[in-house]
């Protein structure tokens, strides 16, 4: 498995962990002037959840694939919080600014794979 396969279970594991909800990877690397290969999108039902998935993905990351994000941005009012892995791009919402920004028709060109909730 590659680095980034790799990278993306991580993220993805680590969602679950604090029961995030509608996963979808965006598979954008046969599109050309993006600023990443793959966008990971989730969502949390509260600030305080998507405060905790964001900490799952960080621990989850670090510890199965020695990776650390560059920048983390929209902690404070955990409506919407970014993390650049470089490559890879993780948006973690509300459902409801997730509605609003709806990156998944942003972005219908790329290859898109939700991954089932657990519950």
């Amino acid at each position: 498995m590659n680095e980034t396969k790799k990278l993306i279970q991580q993220i993805t594991e680590g969602i679950q962990d604090k029961k995030g909800k509608n996963i979808v990877i965006a598979d954008l690397s046969k599109i050309g002037d993006t600023i990443c290969n793959y966008l990971v999108i989730c969502q949390g039902n509260s600030p305080s959840q998507v405060t905790a998935i964001v900490e799952s993905i960080r621990e989850f990351t670090r510890k199965g694939a020695n990776s650390k994000p560059f920048a983390i941005d929209g902690l404070r009012n955990a409506e919407w919080v970014a993390m650049d892995y470089s490559d890879i791009l993780v948006h973690v919402f509300l459902p409801e600014t997730r509605d609003f920004y709806n990156l998944e028709h942003l972005w219908a060109d790329a290859k898109l794979t939700r991954i089932p909730d657990i519950d």
